[in-house]
C-alpha cells in the first residue's frame, strides 16, 4: 500500500492549523467480502506529529476510525518555515509519513 498523505499547515494569528488526509482502508476485521469472507483488520493504531523534530502530538486510533480519515490539530509558537511532519503505523506493520513548511 502507498504511504499517501495530504498536508496543510496555515498561520492565522499566533496559531497554526495543520490538516492532514491519510489514504488507508482501516478494515475493522468485521466487514466481509462478497464470498462471506471476514476481511483481515487492517487499521491505523499510531499517528505522531512533529514540530522542527520535536513530538509535539501522539495519538492511539483503532477500528473506530473512519476509512482515509481527516485530522486537524492546532499549534503555537510555529513560524512561517517551521516544518511539521506528521507518521503514522497500522496494525500490519506498515507506516506512512509526510512533512510541510508551515505557511501563511
Amino acid at each position: 500500500m502507498e504511504a499517501n498523505m495530504k498536508m496543510r499547515a496555515k498561520l492565522k494569528s499566533e496559531i497554526t492549523e495543520v490538516k492532514v488526509i491519510i489514504s488507508h482502508p482501516m478494515e475493522t476485521g468485521r466487514k466481509k467480502d462478497d464470498f462471506g469472507q471476514l476481511i483481515p483488520a487492517h487499521f491505523i493504531q499510531l499517528v505522531t506529529a512533529t514540530l522542527n523534530d520535536k513530538p509535539v502530538l501522539e495519538m492511539q486510533w483503532g477500528t473506530g476510525i473512519s476509512k482515509n480519515p481527516y485530522l486537524t490539530f492546532y499549534l503555537k509558537d510555529a513560524k512561517v518555515g517551521d516544518k511539521i511532519a506528521v507518521t503514522w503505523h497500522d496494525n500490519l506493520g506498515k507506516t506512512g509519513s509526510s512533512d510541510i513548511l508551515v505557511a501563511t
